[in-house]
């Protein structure tokens, strides 16, 4: 791999995680552009590394711990308010679990994997929660009307 190819890996985990980070400053969450542009190029540079070893099992181990390992920073991120049973944050988690993801495939030059779970991730992201609270109502058991209070993130 030459320096532009490293350069253009580093760069690809980078917009991949400002993306995300994007949607999720716009949404006011405790995560945003900085943090998963962080993410994205930490991921990118961890798989990177490994990506042309002499052993082939490096790369599958660094991308196993990274996103082993990335699950403490959403843990973090996942937590009960006011005493509510209720945890919130499981999609900001779940987006910086995806957008290490999305830094290890690029990092790992697999740039329609990058592309195309970067669009799919943005797409998720930007359904508006009016579908889950819908979808909730129209499946929820009778007596109930499935709006169960404040949205989980």
């Amino acid at each position: 791999m030459d320096e532009l190819e490293l350069m253009l890996r580093l760069l690809a985990g980078l917009v991949a995680g400002v993306a995300v980070g994007w949607q999720r400053t716009l949404q006011h969450k405790s995560a945003g552009l900085r943090t998963f542009g962080l993410v994205g190029i930490g991921t990118a540079a961890a798989a990177s590394l490994f990506s042309e070893t002499l052993h082939p099992d490096a790369a599958s181990r660094v991308v196993q711990g990274v996103l082993t390992g990335i699950g403490f920073l959403g843990a973090g991120l996942i937590i009960h308010r006011n005493g509510e049973m209720a945890p919130h944050g499981l999609t900001t988690a779940a987006a910086i679990w995806v957008t290490a993801a999305l830094g290890c495939s690029a990092g790992l030059g697999k740039w329609l994997v990058t592309l195309t779970a970067t669009g799919l991730a943005l797409f998720l992201l930007a359904l508006d929660h009016s579908l889950e609270r819908r979808l909730q109502r129209r499946h929820a058991p009778p007596g109930e009307d499935g709006a169960g209070g404040p949205s989980p993130d």
